[in-house]
């Protein structure tokens, strides 16, 4: 049972930068599906869905939301056992609960922005004041 601990959050003003950090339990080779694992962060404002923000696959494949691409990246240091999201000219917007998640990735063509992740973390706070 892979457990995740993410921090980095906190308050900035708009066009500033973040770094949020995600700690797993075990080593993320221990995900490996059929098709390797998905690493990704989400994020779920007040009164509104959670979104797939940006995710990494295990061959470092990357894939982002529209909406941040261009700003945000997505990392993960294996040796570490953690992911990273560089979040840089932030906005309003952007003010969520940011979870770090990982799945097994079992069929070749699902995206790992598309696929149920199994394994979440707690979450950690970013606001972005105008």
């Amino acid at each position: 049972q892979v457990q995740l601990v993410e921090s980095g959050g906190g308050s900035v003003q708009n066009g500033g930068s973040l770094r949020l950090s995600c700690v797993a339990s075990e080593d993320f080779a221990s995900l490996y599906g059929a098709y390797g694992y998905c690493t990704a962060w989400f994020r779920q404002a007040p009164g509104k869905e959670r979104e797939g923000v940006a995710a990494i696959r295990s061959d470092t494949t990357t894939t982002y939301v529209d909406s941040v691409k261009g700003r945000f990246t997505i990392s993960r240091d294996n040796f570490k056992r953690t992911l990273y999201l560089q979040m840089d000219s932030l906005k309003p917007e952007d003010t969520a609960m940011y979870y770090c998640a990982a799945a097994r990735r079992n069929r070749k063509y699902d995206p790992c922005l598309g696929i149920e992740y199994g394994y979440w973390g707690q979450g950690t706070q970013v606001t972005v004041s105008s």
